[in-house]
């Protein structure tokens, strides 16, 4: 076809009744609603596993720890981690949040660094507020007592605990010292674990210590209702019974509320008399 007889819409006339449709709206503030941005609940989520619940009748946040704890050095990037320098801040802010008023703690791990899981499981056992956690899947190792660090604990029937001695990665010295040190780290967990639980050191150092279950390794395996009956977790149960318990506690709270505290800054603004 020749130049001359193809058409050319941007020279033909608009034709009667047909309105214009603007590809964009003119209005700034409508294209903004057009195109929301992500959502930043959403992004705590992506970015460290974390949400605050805000239509509830409690504002309570759940944090998981999930995979790999990961402590003083960095895993491979294939591995699920739990990074406790995205946990330590994150706990130390609920804590002086006033509107926050529960944390669940929902754990699927395989363990991890012994020194920084106990530094989270610490600090969560010394919080004000109230705390619940629940184990699915796996609490294992140093998982333990991260299960048992909340003020009440749940397992669900299907989920499993392993406890078994403290193990190193890399260079070991064969020499009575590095024994010493083995003991005094796990007396550290069986402190925290029976100052936090049911069960008794004797019995957590038998589990630890058993022989006749795990084929390369020593230990215990743990399944929801023996973790129950042992003592290290407080109950069976789900999602809605650790959220049940947690409404509980919130209610029998002693961490200050937002209006406590603006009624002691008013008052000590107060001039004395």
């Amino acid at each position: 076809m020749s130049q001359q007889g193809k058409t050319n819409a941007a020279n033909e006339p608009d034709l009667p009744g047909t309105p214009e449709i603007p590809l964009q709206p003119a209005d700034p503030d409508i294209r903004q609603e057009t195109t929301p941005e992500q959502p930043p609940q959403q992004e705590e989520i992506l970015d460290n596993g974390m949400i605050a619940v805000q239509n509830a009748k409690y504002l309570i946040h759940c944090l998981n720890i999930i995979g790999q704890v990961e402590g003083h050095f960095i895993l491979p990037p294939q591995n699920k981690t739990t990074k406790y320098e995205h946990i330590i801040p994150a706990l130390v802010a609920i804590e002086q949040d006033c509107t926050i008023q529960g944390l669940l703690i929902i754990l699927n791990t395989v363990g991890g660094d012994v020194e920084a899981g106990l530094a989270i499981a610490e600090l969560v056992s010394s919080m004000k507020t109230p705390t619940v956690s629940l184990v699915v899947g796996g609490g294992h190792s140093i998982g333990v007592p991260l299960a048992c660090c909340a003020k009440r604990s749940f397992i669900v029937p299907s989920a499993t605990m392993t406890i078994h001695p403290v193990r190193m990665n890399g260079l070991v010295l064969g020499v009575p010292q590095t024994l010493s040190y083995f003991n005094k780290m796990q007396d550290r967990i069986i402190k925290f674990v029976t100052a936090n639980s049911g069960i008794t050191a004797e019995r957590f150092r038998q589990l630890m210590l058993y022989t006749g279950e795990l084929v390369m390794d020593m230990g215990t395996v743990l399944d929801g209702e023996t973790a129950v009956t042992e003592g290290i977790i407080d109950s069976m149960g789900g999602l809605s019974d650790a959220i049940a318990a947690l409404y509980e506690l919130i209610e029998t709270s002693e961490k200050p509320s937002c209006t406590q505290i603006a009624a002691d800054i008013r008052q000590s603004a107060q001039p004395n008399s």
